[in-house]
């Protein structure tokens, strides 16, 4: 990174070389044999990038215990700090400690085994992707329309 930028120059360059490294494992994905009969592979990689951008708050590439909570919390799921630890191992396969990286995050969604992670983000999507409140103006009502 150049020395001579700082504050959200900085910040900005920072996450778009990030956002370069989780397209390149991305790119990983889509010639690997084993995801070639994944429907809407792209897609479905490019909203997991986008996602797991969100919530990485340190900003080293991996979504640690803070944006694990952030994340449930946002989702509408708190849960207690063993409880993420608990779902960071489930994740990570007991490989990591207290992060998440974007591999094993990606090998979670795709996968077949139903972590609960996969299973709140799914849930989630699911819900944003059908709104339950109708967009736009209310229709006109007349007097005789009213209760």
């Amino acid at each position: 990174m150049p020395s001579n930028v700082q504050g959200g120059k900085a910040f900005g360059l920072l996450k778009e070389q990030q956002r370069q490294k989780l397209e390149e494992i991305n790119k990983e994905y889509l010639e690997d044999e084993k995801y070639r009969d994944e429907d809407d592979l792209a897609e479905k990689l490019e909203g997991f990038k986008n996602k797991y951008a969100e919530f990485d708050l340190n900003d080293q590439g991996e979504i640690d215990l803070m944006g694990l909570k952030r994340m449930m919390e946002k989702l509408g799921v708190p849960k207690t700090h063993l409880e993420l630890k608990k779902m960071i191992v489930e994740v990570t396969a007991g490989s990591s400690s207290n992060t998440i990286n974007y591999r094993d995050f990606v090998k979670m969604m795709l996968g077949k085994r139903s972590a609960v992670l996969k299973l709140v983000l799914v849930f989630e999507d699911k819900a944003n992707g059908s709104p339950c409140k109708p967009s736009g103006p209310p229709p006109k009502r007349d007097i005789a329309s009213l209760p």
